[in-house]
């Protein structure tokens, strides 16, 4: 990596992050944010991330500095691709780990050629609700807040397009996919009704976002070791 100045920084960076599991997009944007001001003596600097990760998800995020932060939009408004795993049998209110499982069903019904199938239910521009459990919000307040009160909220579905659904492995109750998708959607919301399609239920137990529009997470860089080498 080559040697950024303060001015190449206040001027604009694109920053390929690999965020690791268990951190919030937050807390990978803070990382950098605090060795670059540590680095140039720096009181305060503009810095964002294009699309949230959730913690229990892995892949690239983009960080854009300075006078980048003005691409965000252009930068979040590009198609993602995702790879993954779908637990079916069980589903969580969150429609992932973040919360734990709340009913079980029966998956003896269903094979491998009916799993294959049904992805051709989910090409195409589909409508979907969010999880409860999401940043979205619904009279001023986030959706996730509602669900950590125990109150029941209407949540409006949306409109979003999947490109293309493959699945890659199937080790029941599990299974792999990889998705390429519209700006927006909820990987957690096509795990809970692939489930329901599937005459079972299911959840997402596995996410890794590995494109964004014609950036890959191949180039991306851990936010420990950027940081350290920022203050190098």
């Amino acid at each position: 990596m080559e040697t950024l100045t303060k001015e190449d920084y206040l001027n604009g960076q694109l920053l390929l992050i690999d965020k690791p599991l268990g951190w919030s997009s937050f807390q990978a944007v803070n990382k950098l944010k605090w060795a670059i001001r540590k680095k140039f003596g720096l009181k305060k600097i503009k810095i964002g991330h294009a699309g949230t990760l959730d913690p229990l998800a892995t892949g690239l995020l983009i960080i854009c500095t300075g006078k980048f932060t003005k691409r965000i939009p252009e930068y979040q408004g590009q198609p993602k691709e995702y790879t993954g795993t779908i637990t079916l049998g069980s589903t969580t209110p969150s429609y992932d780990l973040e919360t734990e499982i709340d009913e079980k069903f029966a998956i003896d019904h269903i094979t491998e050629e009916q799993i294959i199938k049904t992805t051709s239910r989910f090409i195409g521009e589909i409508e979907q609700a969010p999880p409860v459990f999401s940043a979205i919000k619904k009279d001023g307040k986030r959706l996730y807040e509602y669900a950590r009160e125990g109150k029941d909220v209407a949540i409006n579905k949306r409109k979003v397009h999947i490109h293309s659904f493959e699945i890659t492995a199937i080790r029941l109750p599990e299974v792999d996919f990889r998705i390429y998708c519209s700006k927006g959607t909820y990987i957690r919301s096509i795990a809970h009704d692939f489930g329901k399609a599937l005459g079972s239920g299911g959840h997402l137990s596995e996410l890794r976002r590995t494109k964004i529009g014609d950036f890959n997470v191949d180039i991306s860089q851990d936010p420990s070791d950027l940081s350290e080498r920022i203050l190098q």
